[in-house]
């Protein structure tokens, strides 16, 4: 298929909670360390088909959350019981990502699900799909936090044919980057520090949002995420791709660790690209 022709990607990243931001950088809180949304799954450690385990419930939410559960108008979607859908739903997630498929919540399927994610479903099953339109527009914030979104950005646009342009928060934007922490108005709250970090519509929603409450860093410690990092594959997610669990080295990874650099795109994330639209 012939390359297309390069297109204008305009983008503006919205200045939302930045002093926010900022100021927890330099005055984290005692409690941060201690939080962690996806504790509770350590203590449901070993649990099978049958049992009745007090914080089930949680794990049921969890596995829906991220595209693996669907209990309908089942009787035990909102109770303790680990049952037949349950067993179905871990062994989906097990599949997903390589574990020895056991139906039941092991030490290695435990320690996989604890880690710090993408708030973006997984698809289970599925392809990566993208939308026509290549001309997009996002607005600008300031300082640091700025610069680092147009290097993000830069990385997808160096495999592709499109330029990103970005725009003044005063004019129209197709896609919209901010700070935001718990219940923000989209249906997808944040829960704080670890848990999830960010998440990102794929086209035409626009929105990719931070995580407001985690320790953001251009050059993360043990305790901080990666600005940078975390901005190539919610990017990924606006430009129309999904998560890929097949490979812990591309961006599309959906799980991602603290202190950990991850910038350049993998081999997979430019193939999908490329695929989505059609370029060589």
């Amino acid at each position: 298929m012939p390359a297309m022709a390069s297109k204008a990607i305009s983008v503006c990243v919205a200045f939302f909670l930045i002093s926010v931001l900022l100021s927890q950088n330099t005055h984290s809180k005692p409690t941060h360390d201690q939080h962690d949304p996806f504790k509770f799954i350590q203590h449901l450690e070993g649990c099978h088909k049958g049992q009745n385990v007090s914080g089930l419930q949680e794990l049921k939410k969890y596995l829906t959350k991220f595209g693996y559960l669907n209990y309908d108008h089942s009787k035990h979607a909102n109770d303790d019981e680990f049952d037949d859908i349950l067993e179905s739903a871990i062994k989906s997630y097990q599949k997903s990502y390589h574990l020895k498929v056991t139906g039941t919540l092991d030490t290695t399927t435990a320690k996989q699900m604890m880690m710090p994610r993408c708030g973006v479903p997984d698809v289970v099953n599925g392809t990566r799909k993208g939308s026509k339109k290549h001309n997009h527009k996002h607005k600008s914030i300031h300082g640091n936090v700025r610069s680092i979104c147009a290097q993000a950005f830069q990385r997808w646009a160096q495999v592709t044919s499109f330029t990103f342009e970005e725009v003044p928060a005063t004019s129209a934007a197709d896609i919209t980057i901010g700070f935001h922490r718990g219940n923000h108005g989209d249906g997808s709250p944040f829960d704080g520090p670890r848990g999830t970090y960010a998440h990102a519509n794929p086209p035409t929603g626009g929105n990719f949002h931070y995580d407001a409450d985690e320790r953001w860093s251009s050059n993360p410690g043990p305790n901080e995420v990666d600005l940078e990092s975390v901005a190539v594959h919610e990017i990924g997610h606006l430009l129309g791709l999904n998560h890929n669990p097949d490979l812990q080295d591309a961006i599309m990874y959906p799980y991602f660790d603290y202190g950990i650099i991850k910038r350049d795109l993998h081999r997979d994330d430019i193939d999908g690209i490329r695929a989505l639209y059609g370029l060589q």
